[in-house]
């Protein structure tokens, strides 16, 4: 049976159509041992978190136990938002977050989707978390890995030199990573 992977897309109006050459990259280099799972996740304007939070829950209530997570920008952070908020019914192998942005401010828009103070602690207690952004990313600052490492000591980190926002379109370490998992 082949693994399952569940591939939440960034933000923004063509986000979905931009992270496909990441999950392409991603399919490639896993092989056909691996299952990509790439829903679409409409925003709803009205909603203070978008709306993603309650569809990523639908997504992740439908995988078998054993699944890996990996969430691009808005979807990282969304995902993030969505396990530390709702008590963990699964067991995940990985999950892995790219260019996850670290909302802070006072910004009225950014109250639905900023993460609770202690979120680290409300993370499942069984999953691993692995963190990768490009130094040259344009739409989240670098800097934002670092606040995940403060709240995240046990993560993996992965910093990468170039690839900008959407990794060159290519994301082979990510899946080296997710087939460590099962060696």
């Amino acid at each position: 049976m082949k693994k399952q992977v569940l591939f939440i897309q960034g933000g923004g109006d063509n986000g979905y159509q931009a992270d496909a050459a990441l999950v392409k990259s991603l399919q490639e280099g896993l092989g056909e041992n691996y299952e990509i799972l790439y829903p679409q996740i409409p925003s709803n304007d009205d909603a203070p978190d978008f709306g993603w939070p309650e569809q990523i829950g639908e997504q992740i209530a439908s995988l078998k136990d054993g699944f890996v997570l990996v969430a691009h920008s808005l979807g990282a952070s969304m995902l993030l938002k969505y396990i530390s908020e709702n008590e963990a019914r699964f067991k995940t192998a990985g999950i892995f977050l790219l260019a996850a942005p670290f909302w802070s401010g006072n910004e009225a828009w950014k109250q639905g989707i900023k993460l609770c103070e202690d979120f680290a602690r409300q993370l499942p207690k069984n999953s691993r978390f692995f963190f990768y952004h490009c130094k040259d990313d344009k739409e989240v600052p670098f800097d934002h890995l670092e606040q995940y490492r403060q709240n995240l000591p046990g993560a993996t980190f992965r910093e990468i030199e170039t690839g900008g926002h959407q990794f060159g379109g290519r994301i082979n370490l990510v899946a080296i990573d997710i087939k460590n998992l099962y060696i």
